[in-house]
C-alpha cells in the first residue's frame, strides 16, 4: 500500500456517504452529527452468530486513531488488520477492494477530522467453527473477488460511476445478492434479492427482472435514492431507511448514475 496519495478531507465526506459508514458505525437511532460519532456497537444478527461493528473513530485506543493510512487501506481493502489477521467478511471489504486509492486516501482525511469515541464495541458472538478466522483467508481465496461483477460499455462514464458506486463504495450487492451455503456472493444472481439475515422477510430484487424493479425508470429509481419515496408514493423502511438516507447526501449526478447501472444488469426474477 505505499505510494497512497494524499487524502482531501473535504472530497472524503462524500466517499464517507457513498460508503455507508455510518449506518453500521455510529449508533442504532443515531441523527443529525451524531451520526459522525462512529463508536460501533451495532449488531448485525446472522446465521453464523451475531457480529458486532467496532469503533472506527479517530480514538486511539478504542478506535482506529493510532492506525496510518496504509493501515487503514490494508483493512479497507483486503481486510486485513494491522497486526495482520483476518477480519470477517461482515466488513465488507469484498467490496470495498474496488474503491480507487484517492477514494481509500480521501476518507481516511475526512474520517480524521472526526471526534474521538471513547467506548469500546464488544467483541462478535460467533458459534464454533465460524469463531475461528483461521478460515476467513481460505474464504477470501474462494470468494473476495475484486473484478467487475457485471461488464458493461468502457467508454460510458455514466455506467462505470454507477458500477463503481454500486459494486464497490455502496456494496449494494452485500444485502441485494443471495450467498451460498458459505457466506459467499452469487454473482449468477447479482441483486436478484436475498433473505434478511436477521432472519425476517427478505431484502428486494433490485433488477429489472420479475418481482424486481422492471418498472421502475432510471428517474424513479434516482428519486427513490434521493427522496425515500417509490413510485406508488410508499416510503422507504427497514433497513433501507439509513442507505437511502446516505444515497441523499450525493449528488444528483451520481444517484442517476447509480438508477443507471441497476437498469443495465441482468434481470434476474425473484425467488418464489
Amino acid at each position: 500500500m505505499a505510494g497512497m496519495p494524499q487524502g482531501v478531507a473535504d472530497r472524503g465526506e462524500l466517499v464517507f456517504w457513498a460508503g455507508g459508514c455510518a449506518s453500521c458505525h455510529a449508533a442504532e437511532k443515531a441523527e443529525g452529527d451524531d451520526k459522525l460519532k462512529l463508536g460501533g456497537g451495532v449488531v448485525l444478527k446472522t446465521g453464523f452468530g451475531d457480529f458486532i461493528a467496532p469503533n472506527i473513530s479517530s480514538h486511539a485506543a478504542d478506535g482506529i486513531g493510532a492506525w496510518s493510512l496504509q493501515d487503514f487501506a490494508a483493512a479497507m481493502r483486503l481486510g486485513v488488520s494491522p497486526e495482520g489477521y483476518h477480519y470477517y467478511p461482515s466488513f465488507p471489504y469484498g467490496s470495498y477492494a474496488r474503491i480507487s486509492d484517492n477514494d481509500v486516501a480521501d476518507l481516511w482525511a475526512f474520517m480524521q477530522t472526526l471526534p474521538a469515541v471513547d467506548s469500546k464495541a464488544p467483541e462478535h458472538d460467533l458459534a464454533f467453527p465460524f469463531s475461528v478466522r483461521r478460515g476467513i483467508g481460505v474464504w477470501k481465496l474462494l470468494y473476495a473477488d475484486p473484478s467487475p461483477v457485471i461488464n458493461i460499455d468502457g467508454n460510458d462514464a455514466v455506467l462505470l460511476r454507477g458500477r463503481y458506486l454500486v459494486e464497490g463504495l455502496g456494496h449494494c450487492g452485500e444485502c441485494h445478492t443471495p450467498r451460498d451455503f458459505a457466506g459467499g456472493l452469487i454473482r449468477e444472481r447479482w441483486l436478484a434479492g436475498a433473505p434478511n439475515p436477521e432472519g425476517e422477510g427478505r431484502i428486494p430484487n433490485i433488477t429489472s427482472g420479475e418481482g424486481g424493479i422492471g418498472s421502475w425508470s432510471v428517474g424513479d429509481i434516482a428519486y427513490y435514492l434521493e427522496t425515500g419515496f417509490t413510485p406508488d408514493f410508499d416510503s422507504v423502511g427497514g433497513s433501507m431507511v439509513k442507505v437511502q438516507e446516505n444515497m441523499a447526501m450525493l449528488s444528483p449526478e451520481d444517484r442517476a448514475a447509480i438508477a443507471a447501472y441497476l437498469k443495465a444488469v441482468p434481470e434476474h426474477a425473484s425467488e418464489k
